[in-house]
């Protein structure tokens, strides 16, 4: 299965009965496996869930830490974009250079690097001590 695919399929699965902006991610691990999430909302706004920290979360509780890429959707006039919180999320488990397509339910899409949704990510290396 492709990364639309499984991120296209499980965008229905989504929970925005506030917003009914459905979203849906899919990774794909360094090991090859694929992984999704979906936007959970939650009457507390902001306290929901987005598409791609589910999938993060999916991810690591399989045992894997790295994503080589990924791909996210939702009905939207233009391809959606992680949020910010999400953009340091997935730099976190993958490197700059990792593809993330963006995309619409009426078929745009837009690949970027890591790099493009993040320049100068805040990194492990900013916590390096200095003395």
């Amino acid at each position: 299965m492709s990364l639309k695919d499984a991120a296209t399929a499980v965008r229905h699965n989504a929970y925005a009965p506030y917003s009914n902006f459905k979203v849906g991610a899919a990774l794909r691990s360094k090991g090859g496996a694929i992984y999704t999430g979906v936007n959970v909302e939650n009457v507390a706004y902001p306290e929901g869930t987005c598409a791609e920290a589910g999938a993060i979360a999916a991810m690591i509780a399989d045992g894997e830490t790295e994503i080589a890429e990924a791909f996210v959707i939702a009905d939207s006039p233009f391809p959606v974009s992680p949020c910010g919180g999400c953009r340091q999320k997935l730099a976190e488990f993958s490197g700059p250079e990792a593809k993330v397509t963006l995309a619409t339910t009426a078929g745009l899409e837009q690949t970027v690097t890591i790099a493009d949704l993040l320049p100068g990510a805040f990194t492990a290396a900013y916590m390096e001590p200095t003395e």
